[in-house]
């Protein structure tokens, strides 16, 4: 069986590259050389310089030996092909593939569109992700790959002024909630700094109320 982890945190917080160093160490626990059997599932798209730049220099840190799938959107089926095998696949990000599907439907105020269909919409889609995550979920757990999923902590800063922003927010807020339910580690990433929030709630008085 696989080991899933989920690693989450604010923007700039470190988590990407401690998602690596997390790839690398279970690579190694695996009896896999730490630029061995791993594969990158990217969901990042070039949509502008920014972006490029950003994406070349995750590209850059990654060892030459890592395997990169870009999988902007069908997430799920890029998962299940990587776990076919016993290695390591580390998703960056969870935020980022959201963002794609949500951007998908428009943005409300700028089409102009029903706000309570545009709603509608979004609670469809809300329910296709679960359903993807919960597919990789399943996946990661019966097969011989161990999964690393990168997320965003969406719930620290304020709440977004525009109706794309809070269901972009919500949605990703419980898919988070649903991976983390299934995880067998969930790190918190700030300042370079990370905390297994599982394990130490596991040690706290009263223990672990999931």
């Amino acid at each position: 069986m696989g080991r899933l982890e989920l690693v989450t945190g604010g923007a700039r917080s470190g988590k990407s590259a401690f998602a690596e160093r997390r790839a690398a160490a279970l690579s190694g626990r695996a009896g896999i050389a730490a630029d061995g059997n791993v594969t990158y599932i990217a969901t990042a798209v070039p949509i502008d310089d920014e972006m490029t730049d950003r994406i070349a220099r995750h590209r850059a840190r990654r060892p030459v030996g890592w395997r990169t799938v870009e999988a902007p959107d069908a997430l799920a089926s890029a998962v299940t092909a990587a776990c076919a095998t016993p290695g390591v696949v580390l998703v960056d990000c969870l935020a980022v593939w959201a963002t794609n599907r949500l951007i998908a439907l428009g943005d409300p105020d700028a089409l102009g569109a029903d706000p309570h269909a545009w709603w509608r919409e979004v609670d469809v889609l809300e329910a296709a992700l679960a359903a993807e995550l919960t597919a990789i979920c399943d996946t990661a757990c019966a097969g011989p790959a161990d999964v690393i999923l990168v997320t965003n902590e969406v719930g620290f800063g304020l709440v977004p002024p525009t109706p794309l922003g809070r269901a972009y927010r919500d949605l990703l807020g419980r898919c988070t909630q649903l991976v983390a339910g299934r995880a067998d580690a969930v790190h918190l990433v700030v300042a370079g700094i990370a905390l297994d929030l599982k394990q130490a709630a596991a040690a706290a008085p009263g223990g672990f109320d999931a």
